[in-house]
């Protein structure tokens, strides 16, 4: 059940996850970015370095709603001119 094909998959998921997650809905797929990123690499993924950028693009997402929904006083953010 816990074969490296999935966790490759997770890896991958992760990625796309905290990918995605920079530009819609970073408050639900930052998290699901890391703990895919996490559970690839517990898992032992072929493709850490996936896994590795999925976790860090979920960090990302997370600091990106908490510096943007602070600068404009709610977690909805949006970009103006």
């Amino acid at each position: 059940m816990n074969s490296p094909k999935n966790a490759d998959r997770m890896a991958v998921a992760s990625f796309v996850a905290g990918l995605v997650g920079l530009l819609v809905g970073n408050l639900l797929l930052g998290p699901v970015a890391l703990v895919l990123g996490g559970l690839a690499l517990a898992r032992g993924t072929r493709r850490p370095f996936r896994a590795r950028l999925g976790c860090a693009l979920g960090c990302v997402d997370l600091a990106l709603i908490a510096v943007l929904g602070a600068a404009q006083g709610t977690l909805s953010w949006h970009m103006s001119g």
